[in-house]
């Protein structure tokens, strides 16, 4: 995907399927599995961690906190399917 086709990060409530499927996929790719530390050396977010402000959520400074991410996105991914099973 090159940068003309990426959207912004989902801010605010997602609303729409499509918002509700992207937000919800962000929250599991990025802090299901940790792929890197939180907070730097010096005590400062990392940039995995103000990811998550990018798109409208409390910025993750523990693994707990990142977990609590990830299950808000499968919680997300569970309505999409949800909403695109009632309109099929």
């Amino acid at each position: 995907m090159t940068a003309a086709t990426r959207n912004p990060g989902v801010r605010g409530p997602a609303d729409t399927p499509e918002q509700i499927r992207r937000e919800g996929s962000f929250l599991r790719r990025h802090f299901a599995t940790l792929r890197g530390p939180l907070v730097g050396v010096d005590g400062s977010p990392t940039r995995l961690a103000l990811s998550a402000h990018a798109w409208g959520e409390p910025v993750p400074k523990t693994a707990a906190a990142a977990k609590k991410l990830a299950a808000k996105g499968t919680r997300l991914r569970e309505k999409y399917q949800k909403t695109k099973e009632r309109s099929a």
